[in-house]
C-alpha cells in the first residue's frame, strides 16, 4: 500500500514536470519566433573591421526596406564614411573615396515618430532640411543625440532604424 502511494506521488511529479517542460518549450519557441520576426542584422565591412547592426523593421519598416534594398543591390560597396564628427556621429552611404556622389533611388517617407531615440550606437537616415528626403546616406550616433529625435511637426527629427550590436569601437 505504501509503495502505491509513493508511486502515485512520483507519477504526479513527472506529469507536472512534463507539462512544465512543454510550456517552457512553447514559451521559448514563441520568444524566438518573435525575435526572428523583429530582427534583421546588417554587416558593414570597413578597413578597421566589421560593424554589425541590428535593424528594427517593426518600428521603421520603410527605412529598413530602403536600407536593405541598397545593401542587396551592392550600392554601398566601395563607399566611405565621408562625414566624421568626433563626439557626434559618423555618416556614410553616398560617396566614393574620390568624393564622387553616387546616384540614389527616390527619397523615402520619414519614420522618426517611431518611439526610437538617437542614442549612442543607433543608426539613422541622413536627410536634407526636407523631412521626406532620406535616400541612401545613414549615420551612426557616437553619443546620445536626443536633440535629433522627433518632437513634433516643427522638429521632425531623424529616423532611427537600428543599433550597432558589435564594432562600435570602429565607428
Amino acid at each position: 500500500m505504501r509503495l502505491s502511494i509513493e508511486f502515485q506521488i512520483i507519477k504526479k511529479i513527472y506529469k507536472y514536470l512534463i507539462i512544465a517542460g512543454i510550456v517552457l518549450i512553447v514559451i521559448c519557441t514563441v520568444f524566438f519566433f518573435m525575435r526572428a520576426d523583429k530582427m534583421t542584422n546588417a554587416v558593414i565591412q570597413t578597413n578597421k573591421g566589421n560593424i554589425i547592426i541590428e535593424l528594427y523593421p517593426k518600428e521603421s519598416p520603410i527605412t529598413v526596406e530602403n536600407f536593405k534594398s541598397y545593401v542587396e543591390s551592392g550600392f554601398y560597396d566601395g563607399t566611405v564614411f565621408h562625414r566624421v564628427i568626433s563626439g557626434f556621429m559618423i555618416q556614410g552611404g553616398g560617396f566614393l573615396p574620390d568624393g564622387t556622389q553616387k546616384e540614389v533611388n527616390a527619397p523615402i517617407k520619414l519614420e522618426s515618430n517611431n518611439g526610437l531615440s538617437n542614442e549612442k550606437g543607433t543608426i539613422a537616415m541622413a536627410r536634407t532640411a526636407v523631412p521626406d528626403s532620406a535616400t541612401s546616406q545613414f549615420f551612426i550616433n557616437t553619443k546620445d543625440n536626443v536633440f535629433l529625435d522627433y518632437t513634433g511637426s516643427s522638429n521632425p527629427g531623424y529616423a532611427v532604424s537600428g543599433k550597432v550590436i558589435s564594432g562600435m569601437d570602429r565607428s
